[in-house]
């Protein structure tokens, strides 16, 4: 069922349209996930953290998923050639992470680990975003935004979690930020976002945010196969 957008525009205006986009996805948590949670838990990957059972294969899958989703990210913002102007006032944020997977499967691999291919979850994902990016920028900023944010936040608390299961508590270089502190940047990626949806009408405002459902759907197929 299709997330209903209510006028957002009561919220606090000093925080600008970010502050909408936070609204709407933590809406789209589950009861579990997050307190302002709405939805109950269905899928396996939307109840607390807690009660996941991870493995090392499934990780590796995830962490191979990510890698391709935030290349292909990464790589749209960073082209010369961008299908929109607003792409590089994203670029060099310090939230990048392909290059921190990169280093941690390194890692695996020195450890004896078998590196997965890209399974379908991360093709498909990074296929979607390469489609949108050329013809709906209000829809790959709520990508954008939902990727970085939620790694940032939940991801940070996931990535604790695997760490203390799986891994002799050994922090990924996924889960550290060398740019700064990442209250900082986060603050930072949130004006840029912000100076971005000035320039957007109601309607485009709007279109952005009924994207979130589709990114949670893409990512959460990707958070998924930790636990498959």
């Amino acid at each position: 069922m299709a997330t209903t957008i209510r006028n957002n525009e009561h919220l606090d205006s000093a925080k600008g349209f970010v502050e909408e986009m936070r609204s709407m996805a933590m809406k789209l948590h589950s009861k579990e996930q997050a307190k302002e949670g709405e939805k109950e838990a269905k899928e396996p990957q939307e109840q607390s953290v807690r009660k996941w059972e991870p493995s090392v294969e499934g990780f590796l899958k995830f962490l191979v998923d990510s890698k391709l989703v935030y290349e292909t990210l990464e790589g749209i913002i960073d082209h010369d050639q961008a299908a929109f102007a607003c792409y590089a006032e994203l670029r060099n944020t310090g939230l990048e992470r392909h290059e921190s997977l990169t280093k941690d499967l390194k890692w695996f691999e020195e450890q004896g680990y078998a590196i997965p291919a890209p399974s379908l979850p991360g093709l498909t994902y990074s296929e979607y975003l390469k489609e949108i990016s050329e013809k709906d920028s209000q829809a790959f900023i709520c990508h954008f935004y939902n990727i970085y944010f939620a790694h940032s936040a939940g991801g940070r608390i996931i990535g604790k979690k695997i760490a203390e299961k799986l891994l002799d508590n050994k922090v990924l270089e996924f889960y550290k930020w060398d740019a700064g502190e990442v209250s900082q940047l986060l603050q930072n990626v949130r004006d840029k976002l912000n100076k971005v949806a000035e320039k957007w009408n109601r309607e485009e405002k709007n279109h952005c945010l009924e994207e979130t459902e589709k990114s949670f759907k893409l990512s959460g197929n990707i958070l998924r196969l930790i636990i498959s």
